[in-house]
């Protein structure tokens, strides 16, 4: 059950890229607000004139709905690779599983909260949930 030193190195690379990337639409969300002076809490408004509280903004909304569609995503995919990893995938595929979900997450994030476009943000998307189903399949035969 060991998991190939190699195949780890690229999970632990791309998985930084991908927190990174969700770090992006934390910033991402609080520049919006910021520019926007708009906030949830009352207290957040205290230090900017003319901010404001619980206005619902729909650039601010738009990058909320993605960063909770990576909650969604991304969380589970970190849990199900590891799991997927250990039952000894080959390094191409693994590597390339990887990478791509990765990719697709990159692109769902350009495509939903940067530059919304469709079909592109339901294609990325199909795309990671296609790697994800795989590698819980995959794992669930492996294991039972």
């Amino acid at each position: 059950m060991a998991i190939n030193t190699e195949v780890m190195k690229v999970f632990g690379f791309w998985s930084s890229v991908l927190i990174f990337k969700m770090l992006g639409v934390v910033l991402l969300t609080i520049s919006y607000r910021f520019h926007k002076k708009i906030f949830l809490n009352p207290d957040d408004t205290q230090f900017m004139k003319n901010s404001k509280v619980g206005i619902v903004d729909p650039d601010i909304e738009r990058v909320r709905r993605n960063h909770q569609n990576d909650l969604e995503n991304i969380l589970p995919w970190f849990i199900i690779t590891y799991i997927w990893l250990t039952t000894n995938p080959s390094p191409w595929l693994a590597g390339m599983l990887i990478r791509s979900f990765v990719i697709s997450r990159i692109i769902h994030t350009l495509s939903y909260a940067i530059y919304p476009q469709q079909p592109a943000r339901a294609v990325s998307f199909g795309f990671g949930f296609a790697i994800m189903g795989y590698e819980a399949l995959s794992s669930l035969l492996y294991y039972s």
